[in-house]
């Protein structure tokens, strides 16, 4: 009876609160093993987890990336984030500093940065627009009931952390000899040896009349035992970071060396160089960070560069996504409300970097043909033409709607929109030739 309740007792319990079993899965993730994986290992460790084929979760995976893209990502989060057989922690849980994982934190920074585009390809409406984020639901939904069910199956071993250097036990071990009689050498006992001599000729008897040496204890020669050597200076307590050594000076180069790069960049983008775009100012600087981390991996240092090397690939995935190809850095930030009412006001060119533009074209006299071209990075662009007018337009933009003069489209990367429209009156009006040009905005040519 005691044995089958102790049993009972020491078998781990299904938890019933939600927050519960997330917390449970999560003590108890699955470890990826190093036999029968096909690559790292991230199905088979949900299979021998939860008492199932890897076979099934390698086909969900699959089924998983071909509708909807999820798949992929949720597979690099299991090699983020699953240890491997063997390690302390995760990969990802190593890149901070929790533990000792196989993952170096190089690839782990890799992992992370691979990370990113296919989840913005998923969650983007990519395929089947919105698919990833059906996947992801649905698989979050699988993981919990599989874990309500049979978290109990097969919980992996936490793993001893490997013992620091410098640590010693201490054991004495020795040989003892014997002592009958007069003028005998004893024993060595530990690592203080010492020895026993009689300088009696006889033995004197015990103050109790019973010697079990047979030999007189103030004869004995005792040299002092040599005292064990310090005990090591003890450690930071589990969980705690480890002690800061030197800084090492990569990532303050690095960060140095960024800066440089990121203002070399811009001033070229400013000279009119175009190949210095937004995107290619952002990978020039994600470049030198990531070597930074590289060079860091090798002498313990930089790691501070992971806060930096995370924004930016953040932003140069939504950049690569986004076209981003007419940004410019020139022009100024903030709204322009501009209403011509002669040709000397009306500018050929209106440029921004960022901001909405309100052109009005309304006021300007009739006559002689009119030419202008507006070009906005990121805001809402408006242009109000006269009703009677001959106007040629051509509208863009790489992200957004475009309403132009009742010809209309949406979404990313869309080709440019041309009319042609003579207004109310027909043809014979004053012509006006536009070309509109957003990155990310909204483009609305309408008559007034």
């Amino acid at each position: 009876m005691s044995g089958a309740s102790e049993s009972r007792t020491s078998k781990p319990q299904l938890v019933n609160d939600f927050e519960e079993t997330v917390k449970d899965f999560w003590a108890s993730r699955p470890r990826r093993p190093f036999a029968g994986r096909k690559f790292a290992g991230v199905a088979a460790g949900l299979g021998n987890r939860y008492g199932i084929d890897p076979v099934v979760v390698r086909v969900a995976l699959v089924v998983a990336t071909v509708f909807g893209g999820f798949g992929v990502a949720f597979y690099l989060l299991g090699w983020l984030f699953f240890p491997g057989e063997g390690d302390e922690v995760s990969g990802f849980e190593a890149l901070i500093g929790r533990g000792r994982s196989a993952v170096s934190p190089a690839f782990a920074v890799v992992l992370c940065l691979a990370l990113l585009p296919s989840a913005i390809t998923a969650f983007g409406g990519g395929w089947f627009d919105g698919g990833g984020l059906i996947g992801f639901a649905l698989t979050a939904a699988a993981l919990y009931l599989l874990h309500r069910s049979r978290g109990q199956l097969n919980r992996p071993e936490p793993v001893t952390p490997r013992a620091k250097h410098g640590a010693a036990s201490y054991a004495t071990t020795g040989t003892s000899g014997t002592a009958g009689s007069a003028g005998t050498t004893g024993s060595s006992l530990g690592n203080g040896a010492f020895t026993m001599t009689d300088t009696t000729t006889a033995p004197s008897p015990s103050p109790t009349g019973f010697d079990p040496l047979a030999a007189d204890p103030a004869g004995w020669d005792l040299p002092e035992a040599t005292p064990p050597p310090a005990p090591p200076r003890p450690g930071p307590p589990p969980g705690a970071p480890a002690p800061r050594g030197r800084r090492s000076k990569i990532g303050s180069a690095t960060f140095g060396l960024a800066i440089v790069v990121a203002g070399a960049g811009v001033a070229l983008n400013l000279d009119g160089n175009s190949w210095f775009s937004l995107p290619h100012i952002i990978g020039l600087v994600l470049a030198v960070v990531g070597i930074g981390m590289v060079a860091g991996a090798f002498v313990r240092g930089g790691r501070g560069l992971v806060g930096l090397a995370v924004p930016l690939a953040i932003a140069g995935m939504v950049l690569t996504t986004v076209p981003f190809d007419n940004f410019s850095l020139r022009g100024g930030v903030g709204d322009i409300d501009a209403t011509p009412r002669n040709l000397a006001e009306l500018k050929p060119v209106y440029q921004h970097s960022a901001g909405n533009i309100n052109l009005d074209l309304t006021q300007l006299p009739a006559g002689e043909p009119l030419t202008t071209t507006i070009t906005n990075g990121a805001g809402d662009t408006k242009v109000v033409v006269p009703a009677t007018a001959d106007v040629t337009v051509s509208c863009k933009t790489n992200a957004g709607q475009v309403d132009c003069l009742n010809h209309g489209s949406s979404g990313v990367g869309q080709s440019a929109t041309t009319v042609t429209d003579n207004g109310t009156d027909g043809a014979g009006g004053q012509r006006i030739t536009l070309t509109v040009t957003n990155t990310v905005g909204n483009v609305e040519v309408r008559r007034g």
